[in-house]
C-alpha cells in the first residue's frame, strides 16, 4: 500500500511509519522539515497552502493526517491560534488537495480526539450515545477550549465537502501509550519512578488510554474495512480512574510508594511546566462502540497487562 502522513514527524507518525513500513508498505511523511535519516521517504509540505506536495496524495490507499500544533502548553491566546489554526488548516488544505486529486486517496483517516467528549464519571462515552462536551457546568475555560478545537477540526473535515471516491474517518483517539522516550508513558513513568505516581487531584477522573499495538492494529483495521466511515474512537474498552491507573502502573515497575498530587499542587506544577492541568483533571471515560461492533479484538484491553508490557519494554531486554 501506499501511506500517506501528513504531520508524520511527531511521536504517533512514527509509530504509524515504523509499522507500515517494516510491513513493507510505501511509507512518504510530509513535513516542514523533512527528515533525511528516516529509511521512509519525507517529503516537504506547507500546512495551509496546496503546492507541489500534492502529488503526493495521487493513487494513495491511505491518507493518515496528524499535523497539529501539540496541546502540551500552556494555553496563552497565542498558543490557542497556533494550537486551534494548525489543525483547522492542515485539515482544510488537505481535503482541497483530496477534492482535487486526479486519482485520490482510497481513504482519508483524520485525527481527532477523545477530548471531543464530556468531563463524567457516570457512564461511558461510545459514539452513538456519548456526549460531546462544552456544556459541562462549572467548567473552566481551558476545557471548553479543548472542546473548541476538537468539535472546529472535525467541521473542516465536512466542510470539505462530499468526497465520492475517498472514504473518511474521524479518529477519536484516547492517549496513546509506547515506551518510546519523550512520550506520554516515558512521563507517567518518570513520576513513578520518582515517587511522586500518586493519584492526582481526587482521583476518581477516567483516563482513556491505547496500547500503541491496539492502536497500530486499529488504524490498519480501519484501513481493511471498507464499509466505515465517520468517527471512531481508538481507545482501550476499558477506561479506569486515575488513582486506579496509577496504582496498577506502579505496580507493573515494582514501587509500592506514589505520593499524590492534590489539584493546587498541579496548576503549581502545570505553571511551571509550561503545561495546562487539564491534560490530568479532565475524566475522559470513552469506550470504542464500533471497533468492539465490528469485531475488533484488542491485543491489551486491560491496563495492567498493558503496563507490565509497556514497563518490560522500557527496561529493555535482560533488565
Amino acid at each position: 500500500m501506499k501511506i500517506v502522513i501528513p504531520g508524520g514527524s511527531g511521536q504517533v507518525g512514527h509509530l504509524l511509519a515504523r509499522a507500515f513500513h517494516k510491513e513493507g508498505h510505501e511509507v512518504i511523511v510530509l513535513s516542514r522539515q523533512p527528515s533525511m535519516e528516516a529509511p521512509w521517504r519525507s517529503a516537504a509540505w506547507d500546512p495551509r497552502t496546496p503546492g507541489s506536495w500534492t502529488a503526493e496524495l495521487e493513487g494513495a490507499d491511505a491518507v493518515i493526517n496528524l499535523a497539529g500544533r501539540s496541546v502540551n502548553c500552556r494555553y496563552t491566546p497565542e498558543n490557542r491560534r497556533a494550537i486551534m489554526d494548525s489543525r483547522v488548516d492542515s485539515t482544510r488544505v488537505i481535503g482541497e488537495a483530496i477534492s482535487r486529486a486526479a486519482n485520490p486517496p482510497r481513504l482519508w483517516l483524520q485525527a481527532s480526539t477523545a477530548t471531543i467528549y464530556a468531563h463524567r464519571h457516570d457512564a461511558a462515552n461510545d459514539e452513538a450515545t456519548g456526549i460531546l462536551g462544552g456544556g459541562e457546568p462549572n467548567a473552566p475555560d481551558t476545557w471548553r477550549f479543548s472542546i473548541d478545537v476538537a468539535t472546529a477540526w472535525e467541521r473542516a473535515v465536512a466542510e470539505a465537502g462530499p468526497l465520492p471516491r475517498t472514504r473518511t474517518v474521524l479518529l477519536r483517539s484516547a492517549v496513546i501509550l509506547s515506551p518510546d522516550h519523550g512520550g506520554i508513558f516515558d512521563v507517567l513513568l518518570r513520576l513513578v519512578r520518582c515517587g511522586l505516581g500518586g493519584k492526582a487531584g481526587v482521583g476518581r477522573q477516567y483516563i482513556s488510554w491505547i496500547h500503541e499495538a491496539d492502536f497500530i492494529r486499529a488504524v490498519c483495521w480501519l484501513i481493511e474495512h471498507e464499509k466505515i466511515s465517520g468517527p471512531v474512537n481508538l481507545a482501550s474498552p476499558h477506561p479506569l480512574p486515575n488513582e486506579e491507573f496509577m496504582r496498577a502502573l506502579r505496580e507493573a515497575w515494582g514501587t509500592r510508594i506514589g505520593l499524590p498530587a492534590n489539584a493546587w499542587m498541579l496548576e503549581i506544577g502545570a505553571f511551571f511546566l509550561r503545561t495546562e492541568t487539564e491534560l490530568v483533571l479532565k475524566s475522559r471515560r470513552v469506550v470504542p462502540g464500533r471497533l468492539l461492533e465490528g469485531g475488533f479484538g484488542f491485543q491489551f484491553p486491560e491496563w495492567p497487562v498493558a503496563a507490565r508490557d509497556l514497563c518490560a519494554r522500557w527496561r529493555g531486554p535482560g533488565q
